[in-house]
This record gives C-alpha cells, sequence and structure tokens, in this order.
C-alpha cells in the first residue's frame, strides 16, 4: 500500500469476527440484534451483517438513516427524535420501517400533526442510569401523558421502551460491567413489563457495548444495539470488555521529526484524525496507544509508547528509550484509537489491509 497521509486501516477478518461474535451471542439468547451502524457508517461494511443474518439497524440520525435506507428497511433512530426534519421523517416513512424516539408529549403532537399518508413507529426513551436522555423509569405521568395522546393516532404507533447503559464507559472491569448492566437491564424490562398488560406487543429495546460484549443474562429484553463493537477500540480494552487483539482499525500515520533528547516522535496525525477523546491511565493522557508494525500492518501495542498530545495535525508520541532509535523521518506507525466511532466518522473512509478502499456516508 503506498500510504502518505493519515489513513485509517481496517483489518477485515477481525471486524467480521467482531460482527459474527455478536450475532452468535444475540442468537444464543434469543435476542434481536438490531446493531448500531454510528461506529462504521458503511454501506459495504453493512452488508457483512446482512451475509450472517442482521436484519434490521439502529443509526444515530435520520441523515444516516437515509444512507443506510438505501440497502436497509427497518431502522431506528436512536436519537430523541428532531421534529425539524420533520420533512425528512415523511420521506423516510414513505420508503422504509421508521422507528424514532419521544420523550415529551410535544414531539407527539407534532408528529401526529405534521406526519403525512406513513405512519411511523415510536419507542419511549428511557433514562436507565446513564443521564443523557430518556425520561426516569418513575416519570410515568408523562409516559401515560404520551400514550394517552397517540393511543387513537393512525400515524404513530407505539412498540417499546428504549434504553442505552451508557454508564457501563465508566466501568474498568468485567465485574463492574456486569452489574451495571443488571442494574440497568432491570430498569427497562420493569417499565416494560408493567405496560404489556395494556400493549402486549411491546419490546425492550437496550444496547451498549460493554454489557452486550461481556453479558450473559439478557432475560426480558427483544433486542440489543451494541454498536462500537464492530471495531472496538482502546477506551474498550480500559473498560474490560475486549482485548487489544479484537481492535480491527488503526490509523498509518508518518513520522515526521525526531526529537531523541526527550525520546518523542511527532506524526503526522492529530485532532482532526483521531478526535481528542483519551483516556487515563496511571497518570499519564493517552489520546492513542501505538501498536507494532508486521505484515498485517498492525500486532500487539508497543509497552509506554503512545500519542501523549494532539493539536490540528500534529501527533506527540512517547517512545521508550531503547525503541527512539529504530524510527527514522518517513516511517509509517500504526496507532490504535482511543474511540473508534470518533475517529472514523472524522477520517470518513476506511483502507483495509489488502489495499481496498472502504467509503462512508458524507454528511449532508
Amino acid at each position: 500500500m503506498n500510504i502518505t497521509k493519515p489513513t485509517l486501516i481496517l483489518d477485515e477478518a477481525k471486524c467480521k469476527a467482531n460482527i459474527a461474535f455478536m450475532v452468535e451471542k444475540a442468537n444464543t439468547h434469543n435476542v434481536m440484534l438490531r446493531p448500531h451502524f454510528k461506529t462504521h457508517q458503511s454501506l459495504e461494511i453493512g452488508r457483512w451483517f446482512k451475509d450472517v443474518g442482521v436484519q434490521k439497524i439502529t443509526v444515530s440520525s435520520l441523515d444516516m438513516a437515509d444512507y443506510f435506507s438505501e440497502e436497509w428497511n427497518d431502522i431506528t433512530v436512536a436519537f430523541p427524535v428532531n421534529i425539524l426534519e420533520i420533512d425528512t421523517i415523511n420521506r423516510l416513512a414513505k420508503k422504509i420501517t421508521l422507528n424514532v424516539l419521544i420523550e415529551s408529549v410535544a414531539s407527539a403532537e407534532f408528529l401526529m400533526k405534521h406526519l403525512l399518508n406513513h405512519s411511523v413507529n415510536f419507542l419511549i426513551k428511557l433514562n436507565i442510569g446513564n443521564g443523557r436522555t430518556g425520561l426516569l423509569p418513575t416519570n410515568t405521568e408523562t409516559i401515560d401523558a404520551i400514550l394517552e395522546a397517540t393511543k387513537h393516532s393512525d400515524k404513530l404507533n407505539f412498540i417499546g421502551f428504549l434504553g442505552h447503559a451508557g454508564q457501563t464507559y465508566k466501568c474498568r472491569s468485567k465485574t463492574d460491567i456486569l452489574k451495571t448492566h443488571e442494574q440497568a437491564k432491570a430498569t427497562i424490562v420493569s417499565v416494560n413489563n408493567k405496560y404489556k398488560t395494556k400493549y402486549p406487543e411491546l419490546i425492550a429495546s437496550y444496547g451498549d457495548t460493554p454489557s452486550c460484549s461481556v453479558a450473559e443474562n439478557f432475560e426480558g429484553l427483544d433486542e440489543l444495539r451494541p454498536g462500537n463493537f464492530v471495531f472496538y477500540d482502546v477506551m474498550q480494552v480500559q473498560i474490560g470488555d475486549c482485548t487489544y487483539n479484537d481492535i480491527a482499525v488503526a490509523m498509518a500515520c508518518s513520522i515526521v521529526s525526531i526529537h531523541k533528547d526527550r525520546n518523542e516522535l511527532v506524526i503526522y496525525g492529530g485532532g482532526i484524525h483521531f478526535s481528542k477523546d483519551r483516556i487515563e491511565d496511571q497518570g499519564k493522557t493517552i489520546f492513542g496507544i501505538v501498536a507494532q508494525n508486521d505484515v498485517q500492518c498492525w500486532n500487539d501495542p508497543i509497552p509506554n509508547m503512545y500519542v501523549k498530545a494532539l493539536s490540528q495535525e500534529h501527533g506527540v508520541v512517547v517512545v521508550p528509550q531503547t525503541e527512539i532509535n529504530n524510527y527514522t523521518i518517513g516511517d509509517l506507525i500504526y496507532v490504535l484509537p482511543i474511540h473508534s466511532c470518533m475517529t472514523a466518522d472524522l477520517m470518513k473512509r476506511y483502507k483495509t489491509q489488502n489495499g481496498n478502499d472502504i467509503t462512508m456516508m458524507v454528511n449532508q
């Protein structure tokens, strides 16, 4: 491969293995896998899911739903419905089964007034511990008000509750993940079961990569929506739900400057390539982990070699003193990203290890 600037390399075999792992887990536990495509944002990678039986997907925006509607016909937009995009909602509702999130009577009433000839399914978003969006499970007043407002609507169909256990991202061990998962799962299942007496076909939709990767108890859940697992990343390693060997993407960056006096390299690869997501580990701020070069592009992480700082185009890499003489200007190094979702979104394309280009959606 002729790599001259920051390039996001995709290990196709690892990616497909990650997909197969999650499909098998969902099948084993008799829950539907509705994977979140916000991580890879690629029609081609999406086909790898179809190849192993996935039929329904999740996205994070209506633009993303529009992009994937070229090849997928049942899509959940896991973001509170943006009523200002009603034209896009109507266009998609005509084309696919569209599932949106509602957490207010105002959103429900707007949709009922402005939806045209095709209905839309909705799930009520619950806050199951993440504290970002969604109704508290105890807020039955608003839940009941939404259901009362929509009960006679031929435009909005209530299909269930959706929760995101994003608080697992604060965990640092499998034990912590499992404890958090059980609490979050119990919350959404309890609410869903309460309303199933009146709406027997309701589903409980649940997602986050850490829980779905390590848990084995999904009783009461109907669908899982993990996304990051398709690539994993350094953050997931730190959380405790994967290993470095599971990470399916790495950034190839050229060395543009060497500073032996301080055991540092400067690479062409900055915040506009990686994002500025970082982890803290043993007093160090880390923006990426450098992996060993090999015939497959990269291998295991190099101990104590990491990206310590990013500016727009620059990345500053700490190098062990025993390794600094192994590098020359123009060498490529491979950096495992902290947060692969953000890195992929910035890069907008992949190059596989055999040199094939894979494109992603382009933001409207």
